[in-house]
């Protein structure tokens, strides 16, 4: 297995940079799969009782002016490598206004992916090199079939979010009076954020937000605009994930959908042409006549 890559430009780097700390934000471990036209930074928490993975890709062309790759074999070329999420944000941190950034697969007793970065020395023209070397653990073929990008259904629902940086305000505040929180779509563009107790009920309403169509969407045609998909998803993951947001995405699409043994939420985000993230949100959708069972527990 051969991995080498570096990049140039700044803006590349920075951006690269910020998506390494949202990440670190999301989970102490990742995976990151190497191909030879894609980088992914995989997350894949699996619990009983809802966990949040992650399928977050970038197009190694419109990051890196180098990029060179050999898998464990012809016919899988590709490289899974497990790191701690935080090694790899802090040597980027380090790459911020410098000339170059290089990543290498390396073996220096141990398995290493090393980050090195050329600093401009600012009292002459020189330059000097900062090495980092990331302990990781190259995951063997037998566990790749876990880490697979997501098979999304057809939701019930699909809508844009207003700005992420507002939505986190009106969740920090609903934090303070429940743990659990209620999110409504319909297909006319309208968004409730809701928590519910013993002792008050608390709504926001959004109107006139987008409805897209997703590629794996297909809305069905017996769903009336008005009707609401409705879930209900922990706080803190979800307050986890949008205090994590290091990137500005050019649209965050929430898709809501359930079939009798499994309720999920999911969001969908784009930056720009070059970075494509989904979140899924094990949840509990709230339901009259059949029991509530969480997908992940029927995986157990």
């Amino acid at each position: 297995m051969k991995f080498r890559a570096k990049i140039v430009d700044l803006a590349c780097l920075n951006h690269f940079t910020r998506v390494s700390n949202m990440i670190a934000k999301l989970a102490k471990t990742c995976t990151l799969r190497i191909s030879p036209e894609k980088l992914n930074f995989i997350l894949c928490d699996k619990l009983a009782s809802g966990g949040v993975s992650m399928w977050c890709e970038l197009e190694q062309e419109n990051f890196f002016s180098e990029f060179q790759m050999e898998g464990v074999s012809e016919e899988n070329n590709e490289i899974y490598l497990e790191l701690t999420s935080e090694n790899l944000s802090r040597a980027l941190k380090t790459a911020q206004n410098s000339r170059a950034l290089k990543i290498k697969l390396t073996n220096k007793h141990f398995p290493c992916l090393t980050v090195s970065v050329e600093l401009q020395v600012s009292s002459s023209s020189s330059s000097r090199i900062v090495v980092h070397d990331i302990p990781i653990k190259v995951l063997p073929r037998r566990l790749w079939k876990d880490l697979q990008e997501p098979s999304i259904p057809d939701c019930d629902v699909s809508i844009c979010l207003p700005a992420l940086k507002m939505m986190k305000s009106v969740v920090e505040k609903m934090r303070n009076i429940s743990n659990q929180l209620v999110i409504e779509a319909n297909l006319k563009g309208e968004l409730n954020l809701k928590i519910e107790t013993e002792l008050v009920c608390v709504t926001t309403h959004f109107k006139d937000l987008e409805n897209p169509l997703l590629p794996s969407d297909s809305v069905s045609q017996n769903r009336h605009p008005e009707d609401m998909a409705k879930v209900h998803i922990d706080i803190k993951k979800l307050l986890q994930f949008l205090a994590g947001q290091q990137v500005t995405p050019t649209k965050a699409v929430c898709s809501e959908f359930a079939s009798p043994l499994s309720t999920s939420f999911v969001l969908h985000m784009q930056v720009c042409p070059v970075l494509a993230i989904e979140l899924p949100e094990t949840v509990r959708l709230e339901r009259s006549l059949e029991p509530e069972v969480s997908r992940d527990a029927e995986e157990e």
